[in-house]
């Protein structure tokens, strides 16, 4: 059995709720699954200043907080983010930042990793923000598995073969199903291939 680390910061609940698919499609495909999201670093008057970012903290307080022994623990990584002018949330990348000793010993290295985001607009930076984390992937020696265009679920979502991605302009309505969908075929892909690694090691 595959173990699934999905790891993801969210401000008001767009990439939480394609954290929970991919979550699904990841437990979908029998893997074990660790939850988490990251510390969040903004001061508590900006949340409170935010209905749908102080409602989200108060919602997903019971969600543990991610620790570097989930990413030596996981076969595989599902890294989710918000886009922040086309890069990663100083959140996420906050939390990466503190994987030096882990990646020092080489724990981080020939493991699945993947993405997911969300952004206001079609054009609003989804594809950089995979982009610029899969930078740090690569530094891990990870084995980067993107949807790609295999599957239907990924053209019905708006077609994005980097990560699983979603777009809200301000309506509140956060992730559609078709998005729904290809963040959960994401996690069964990413556990799928985390099997694979796994069962070669035997």
């Amino acid at each position: 059995m595959a173990k699934v680390a999905v790891i993801y910061y969210s401000a008001t609940g767009n990439v939480y709720a394609l954290a929970r698919a991919v979550e699904e499609g990841a437990r979908e495909a029998g893997a074990e699954v660790r939850f988490r999201k990251v510390r969040e670093l903004a001061p508590e008057e900006a949340i409170k200043s935010n209905k749908g970012w102080y409602d989200h903290a108060l919602e997903t307080q019971d969600v543990p907080e991610a620790s570097l022994e989930d990413l030596e623990w996981a076969d595989a990584y599902a890294f989710g983010t918000p886009t922040r002018f086309g890069n990663v949330s100083a959140q996420l990348k906050q939390f990466l930042d503190t994987a030096g000793p882990l990646w020092a010993e080489g724990k981080l290295a020939d493991k699945v990793a993947a993405g997911f985001t969300s952004a206001q607009n079609a054009h609003g930076g989804q594809e950089s923000t995979l982009l610029s984390l899969y930078n740090v992937f690569m530094h891990w020696g990870a084995v980067i598995v993107p949807p790609g265009y295999t599957d239907q679920s990924v053209f019905e979502a708006g077609g994005n073969p980097y990560g699983a991605s979603s777009t809200d302009p301000l309506n509140g309505e956060g992730p559609g199903e078709a998005e729904l969908a290809a963040a959960r075929y994401l996690g069964r892909r990413v556990a799928e291939k985390a099997e694979v690694l796994v069962a070669s090691r035997v």
